[in-house]
């Protein structure tokens, strides 16, 4: 999980719009896997997600 958050969030600082959509995606996957295997707590996994979104769709909102 914090392998597929950190490939994310190298993508994001680098503005590479290319492969954030893919690496979104797995991270959001995986954070969400965690939380229903009790890994992590749920709304842990939800805020994650939601601060990961937020940065994200502000690359992807800017380069449009």
């Amino acid at each position: 999980m914090k392998t597929r958050v950190k490939k994310a969030l190298t993508a994001i600082v680098a503005d590479n719009k290319g492969e954030l959509g893919e690496l979104f995606v797995n991270a959001v996957a995986s954070i969400n896997k965690a939380a229903s295997k009790n890994v992590i707590h749920r709304k842990n996994a939800a805020r994650k997600v939601s601060r990961l979104s937020k940065k994200a769709h502000k690359i992807l909102e800017a380069k449009s």
